[in-house]
């Protein structure tokens, strides 16, 4: 049953642009009342009556941002949507609508879109996100995915990435490293199979980070527990492009410097072993990896005693003075300067 399905390839031009959309998004549901007019129209109207409005959106691009060969389509429209999620929530935000906009080449048939949208479908049921328009356009190059996100947030209780003061604590939700060994292994599989196609890869050893590469969540769940904990950070950021270089932001946005405790970076036991398999430390890879879309936020140390024993949560460092600057605080007890290297020149 499953091979029929793959067989079948009903090309793009059987529907046309307007018919497609409507095919794509016909069981799109609405759940909030802040939607006042969906997909079907102009454009979308919405009211947030005496909430600010948060506005964010990513591309994604064929061969730049994600590889086909190993990136499930339903796993693309799936992350394509949390890019967008984790920067609403990085604002202490709820998120409530998105837009997808998507460029297709006549290489892919409508069942290629079908999957990337049921993607799209799954993160917007379990998200609690309205799907409010969008459109669909042809490419030469492949295939482009834009996402833009749309959210809410009381005034008292947006967070930036500016308020960081002395002596705050830097606080990272989950682990950090895991997508970018997840990627390391994709890519190693992707050379050994050009070689041989006949060989099965064995990705059990690797199931954790490779499902942080391919299938990343957004951290709603830690605002809705700083919420509970009655703790507001000071400052935030999510960790899209590596904990190095979000710290930078937070610090040159905030006017502080920091100290980072190697010893406290989060690492899952699947990353450390895989970073001993692959020769790469450890702790250059949980500073430069990226895409792992934790939270990385500050708080007062007024609030240290509700966080402290919380799983989901750990102090990684500490804000000083900006005449300080920037420093990694090793094993060793030795300080050095915190760069930014960014996933993009990881590799260089």
């Amino acid at each position: 049953m499953i091979e029929d399905k793959n067989q079948q390839r009903t090309p793009l031009s059987e529907f046309g642009e307007f018919g497609l959309i409507d095919h794509l998004t016909k069981n799109f549901k609405i759940k909030h009342k802040s939607t006042v007019k969906g997909i079907g129209d102009d454009a979308a109207i919405l009211n947030f009556e005496n909430k600010n409005v948060v506005v964010t959106t990513d591309l994604l691009v064929e061969g730049v941002h994600f590889d086909l060969s190993y990136m499930p389509l339903k796993h693309l429209g799936y992350k394509a949507v949390i890019v967008n999620l984790s920067d609403v929530y990085a604002m202490n935000a709820k998120a409530t609508q998105i837009t997808v906009s998507v460029a297709v080449s006549n290489r892919f048939p409508v069942e290629a879109l079908e999957e990337l949208y049921a993607g799209i479908e799954t993160v917007a049921s379990i998200y609690d996100i309205d799907v409010v328009g969008g459109d669909t356009t042809s490419s030469t190059t492949g295939l482009m995915i834009s996402v833009t996100a749309i959210g809410e947030v009381d005034p008292k209780a947006e967070v930036y990435r500016s308020g960081a003061k002395p002596n705050d604590l830097l606080v990272v939700s989950g682990d950090v490293g895991a997508a970018y060994m997840g990627l390391q292994v994709l890519e190693r599989e992707k050379e050994v199979y050009k070689v041989n196609p006949q060989n099965q890869p064995d990705l059990e050893p690797y199931t954790y980070i490779i499902e942080r590469q391919l299938k990343p969540e957004a951290r709603k769940d830690v605002i809705k527990l700083l919420e509970e904990l009655n703790v507001k950070p000071t400052s935030m950021i999510d960790l899209s492009d590596g904990l190095s270089s979000e710290i930078m932001h937070l610090c040159k946005q905030s006017k502080v410097g920091c100290d980072l405790y190697e010893e406290k970076i989060p690492l899952d036991p699947q990353v450390i072993s895989t970073c001993e398999e692959f020769n790469i430390d450890s702790t250059t890879v949980a500073l430069n990896g990226g895409e792992d879309y934790e939270l990385l936020f500050t708080v007062s140390q007024n609030d240290y005693p509700k966080i402290k024993a919380n799983p989901n949560l750990t102090v990684i460092g500490f804000i000083k003075e900006e005449r300080d600057g920037m420093h990694l605080v090793t094993r060793a007890g030795t300080k050095i300067p915190i760069k930014a290297q960014g996933w993009k020149n990881f590799n260089a």
